[in-house]
């Protein structure tokens, strides 16, 4: 059982998450009315787990960004009208197709890549290299604990 300082620290916490998620919203609600025609955020988070990890089959990616497959279907056919992704078919079993970042797919993450580390850096300026570091390694730390904790399921009553 947590302690009371415990509870308030991860209150304490918490609301600054929330706070931080409902910023990020904002902003990106803000980037998507500007730019009518930029990806969503879950799709274009296919886009980004093809870069990194490489051609995939749409069932590992679902399971790879932990969602439904029939949804990632329809923002993988989304990401391949825009040029991001291709499909083609697998050298280990041709009846199945692999999803791939296209030159075009690439670039526009390593654009958006480029923008984001540029604008965390700025926010990031007047901290410590220590600070920096320091936090880094702590909000590795607790988004690992997050991905790890099970939230409990509620029964329908």
């Amino acid at each position: 059982m947590p302690t009371e300082d415990e509870l308030a620290t991860a209150d304490a916490v918490s609301g600054q998450l929330i706070r931080v998620i409902r910023l990020m919203d904002r902003a990106h609600a803000r980037y998507q009315a500007e730019h009518p025609d930029a990806v969503e955020r879950a799709t274009y988070h296919l886009l980004v787990q093809l870069v990194k990890c490489g051609p995939q089959r749409s069932s590992a990616l679902a399971e790879a960004v932990h969602s439904d497959p029939s949804t990632v279907s329809r923002q993988v056919a989304h990401l391949v009208r825009l040029g991001l992704v291709a499909r083609a078919a697998d050298p280990a079993d041709g009846r199945a197709t692999l999803l791939a970042a296209t030159d075009e797919g690439r670039r526009v993450f390593e654009e958006n890549r480029r923008v984001r580390i540029e604008r965390v850096a700025a926010m990031l300026g007047d901290w410590t290299p220590d600070e920096r570091h320091t936090f880094a390694d702590l909000l590795a730390r607790f988004a690992t604990a997050f991905e790890a904790h099970k939230l409990p399921v509620k029964e329908n009553a």
